[in-house]
């Protein structure tokens, strides 16, 4: 990608795990401020995550995304214990996982216990485009080159899904 963004994805692919549709839909907005075309599926428990992530069931045509985006507490299977699992699994561990939480920064890594979790790296919630950009320039997994891109309230991304 070209225009100041690094050398991401033309687009990226998110995998948002979130069952609050309010959640959903603030973080569908603060990703639609960033200057990162990407493609947002949403699912709404661990158990959807898993299957969308091992490509199962009615996600066998998923495709692989290249970030996660993984509420803490889901229904049916914790993010937790979805990080647990993907952290086993050679094709899946690669892809960046980011827990999204209600806890202040300054709390999350004590209440949650983020620091022994195969997770790397954390937003509270609500997700804001300028967090999510920062979070974004520590990956490296996505990108070898620094994020340079601000946050444009006028850049349009692609329609998530």
């Amino acid at each position: 990608m070209s225009d100041g963004v690094g050398e991401f994805p033309a687009s990226l692919e998110i995998l948002l795990v979130e069952d609050n549709p309010g959640d959903v839909r603030l973080t569908k907005e603060a990703l639609r401020m960033t200057p990162i075309e990407h493609a947002l599926h949403v699912v709404t428990d661990g158990t959807e995550a898993l299957d969308f992530l091992y490509q199962r069931g009615e996600f066998a045509d998923a495709p692989r995304p290249d970030l996660v985006l993984l509420d803490f507490k889901l229904p049916r299977m914790n993010g937790d214990e979805v990080a647990t699992e993907v952290e086993g699994t050679p094709a899946l561990e690669r892809i960046p996982l980011i827990v999204l939480t209600g806890h202040p920064a300054r709390d999350r890594d004590r209440v949650l216990g983020l620091d022994e979790l195969p997770v790397d790296d954390a937003l509270t919630k609500p997700v804001d485009a300028d967090g999510f950009l920062q979070t974004l320039r520590s990956l490296e997994e996505l990108s070898g080159a620094e994020l340079e891109a601000e946050v444009d309230p006028g850049t349009e991304s692609e329609p998530a899904r």
